[in-house]
């Protein structure tokens, strides 16, 4: 009789979970299950009455509209390749959305336009998770700024194309965008036109005040000491202490008033968005400068530039980067507090946002607040993007 050594049986080997696709897909899930996915209201008033999908849609319905979030689910949890997880997260966007449009046609009747439907709980979730899932398989690819900002470009003009193709006309914030269309692109350019412009007031004051603290070391305390100081200050605050000095100049000189300076409206929220967007562009410019290798200095020096020809040729080009993402930092943060500024009649998309508030519409705020989000999204991607190849030039 032989002996021989006994191999022991292989292990079967399982898939290993992904920790984040875990966590998404028992959140979504839940939110399917105990949250509503859409909410009847019988006007944009009254309090609304929640339906789950199951209810919305007959079965065979709900389960065609269920089928891309199920294989999404398998994917995020078992599938570590990034394209796939990609394509999936968007497939199943796709179908969460035509879900949603759906249920608003069949919860309308015909030719009804008081009724609304508006996303419940169980959506806004589900949508975050897959946003989220989407995000992570971008970060996994690692994507380079160009195709970021194809991405991004492909994506917009995906979301406006079926916007604008009445499928989803039946929704209670479509419904909202039509009867407030004029209105909506008004004040979408009042709040571009606010925070692009109290940027570029910012970089044309902050950046050669930047380049002087750099220059003049023992007056940068002080001037960045103030400059955070106003930093510290509340928005609405710093929009009502503006409201008498301006007032009492328009008042004093009627040509200052007959240009637009007044103590309420866009020029108390022009000239404190600009207070607030000192700070971080001088801030970076400063970094950005004080990191300019001193070899390179020298050595244009040493080729007789003068002081002028060094900061225009070789520091301001090699700070440009770091200056580049203060700019970044003030264009998202003024996006952002454009919409406070409707509070003094200085416009903007934040008009949408208070109104809703006070009538306790909530689609009308939606109508206000998704358009900022999506501006101060693509302002940090776009400029992001720039960084990255102004980084890639300078090396």
């Amino acid at each position: 009789m032989t002996s021989g050594a006994i191999n022991p049986p292989a292990e079967r080997a399982w898939p290993r979970l992904d920790r984040l696709g875990t966590l998404l897909v028992a959140a979504g899930a839940a939110a399917l299950a105990g949250l509503p996915f859409v909410v009847v209201k019988a006007n944009r008033l009254v309090p609304g009455e929640p339906r789950a999908l199951t209810e919305v849609l007959p079965p065979t319905g709900s389960a065609a509209c269920l089928a891309p979030l199920v294989v999404l689910s398998l994917v995020a949890l078992f599938v570590a390749r990034p394209r796939l997880r990609l394509a999936a997260a968007l497939a199943a966007l796709v179908g969460l959305s035509v879900t949603l449009a759906l249920a608003a046609d069949a919860l309308t009747p015909p030719h009804n336009r008081v009724v609304r439907i508006a996303a419940g709980g169980g959506f806004w979730v589900v949508l975050v998770c897959l946003g989220l899932l989407a995000t992570d398989a971008i970060t996994r690819l690692r994507p380079g700024p160009g195709r970021r900002v194809l991405f991004l470009a492909g994506a917009l003009t995906f979301v406006v194309a079926a916007l604008a193709s009445g499928f989803f006309d039946h929704l209670s914030v479509m419904r909202e965008y039509q009867v407030n269309a004029e209105r909506f692109g008004r004040e979408l350019r009042q709040h571009v036109l606010l925070a692009l412009g109290s940027l570029l007031a910012a970089v044309v004051a902050g950046a050669p005040l930047g380049v002087l603290c750099h220059r003049i070391p023992r007056i940068r305390e002080g001037i960045l000491g103030t400059l955070n100081v106003i930093q510290t200050v509340p928005a609405i605050a710093l929009f009502g202490i503006l409201m008498a000095p301006l007032g009492a100049l328009a008042a004093a000189w009627p040509l200052l008033e007959r240009i637009g300076v007044r103590g309420i409206g866009a020029a108390p929220a022009a000239v404190a968005l600009f207070l607030y967007s000192l700070l971080p562009i001088v801030a970076n410019t400063v970094l950005g400068l004080k990191r300019v290798s001193r070899a390179a200095v020298e050595a244009a020096r040493g080729m007789g530039m003068m002081p002028r020809q060094v900061l225009w040729r070789i520091e301001l080009p090699l700070a440009l980067p770091v200056i580049l993402t203060g700019i970044r930092v003030v264009l998202v943060q003024n996006i952002g507090m454009v919409t406070v500024a409707a509070l003094i009649g200085g416009g903007g998309l934040g008009t949408f946002v208070f109104q809703g508030i006070g009538q306790t519409a909530i689609d009308l705020v939606l109508l206000g607040a998704i358009p900022i989000v999506v501006l101060a999204f693509c302002a940090a991607v776009l400029l992001d993007a720039l960084v990255e190849v102004m980084d890639r030039v300078k090396q």
